[in-house]
């Protein structure tokens, strides 16, 4: 929970790293890009790439798989983290750019095969925004039309040697970049920090199990566009049909199995409201 002080913080940093062009809260979505449109079928597919199921037209892929080409591809990044198969290259090529403990590079105790991008100095943030800028780019190059950045959250699992302003700052940065490459950007979770981030240029909001945690109305409140991710070992089938019959769930919400496996995979799911 923030004090008064920190809420002021917070709101400074907003004003002071706003990226030019920055869109008010009222506003639907930066000049430069467009948004998913939230009558079409949505799929996550982060733990590999398939065609996807009828009616499926929004696709979210890894920055290194190629885009699906159904009309609306996003693109993830994971800009706060490591990805776990580079976790051990990356720590060893910039250790400066990881937090280090007296054991090694800090892991996240969620997924303890990432490590924490070093977000505390101003010189490292900018280290930072051009090597994943360039993952951005490198989207926009695909021909993907929107980034989403995972983990801003990275500073609450940091034992304090991150703070929330830190990543903020670094935020604005990827929402610029973003932008000057005709990419919309996305919120990925983090439902305290949604006004800052609107106020920062995001375009809409990517969440993982918002009805599980009571949290969508937090990023409708800010967002045109919420694209909704809810689980099989947290919501259920059945808490998800119950979901699904809430007028004011997100429009766009399905359910998948939590290590997002291709539909050759006996514990695949997939399943829409639709």
């Amino acid at each position: 929970m923030f004090g008064a002080a920190a809420v002021l913080g917070v709101a400074l940093l907003v004003a002071a790293c706003a990226p030019t062009g920055a869109i008010s809260p009222a506003d639907d979505v930066h000049p430069s890009v467009r948004l998913p449109n939230t009558t079409s079928g949505f799929d996550y597919q982060l733990g590999g790439p398939y065609p996807p199921p009828p009616g499926v037209t929004i696709v979210e892929r890894d920055r290194t798989a190629e885009p699906s080409g159904a009309g609306y591809d996003i693109c993830y990044v994971n800009g706060f983290q490591t990805q776990p198969h580079e976790s051990e290259a990356f720590a060893a090529a910039r250790p400066e750019l990881v937090v280090q403990t007296g054991s090694g590079p800090l892991v996240d105790e969620g997924w303890p095969d990432e490590f924490l991008f070093d977000t505390s100095t101003a010189d490292k943030r900018a280290a930072l925004a051009e090597l994943v800028g360039e993952w951005i780019d490198g989207c926009a190059a695909d021909g993907f039309a929107a980034v989403e950045i995972d983990n801003l959250d990275s500073y609450t699992r940091s034992g304090r040697a991150l703070t929330a302003d830190d990543n903020l700052a670094l935020a604005a940065t990827y929402a610029q970049r973003a932008h000057a490459a005709g990419l919309a950007i996305a919120q990925k979770n983090t439902a305290d920090q949604v006004s800052a981030l609107r106020a920062l240029g995001y375009d809409f909001a990517v969440t993982e199990s918002c009805v599980e945690f009571e949290e969508c109305g937090a990023y409708a409140a800010e967002y045109p566009v919420v694209l909704d991710i809810e689980y099989t070992d947290e919501l259920g089938q059945e808490g998800f049909a119950e979901a699904c019959g809430d007028p004011d769930r997100p429009a766009v919400m399905i359910l998948r199995d939590h290590s997002l496996v291709t539909p050759g995979d006996g514990e695949y799911v997939y399943r829409s409201c639709d």
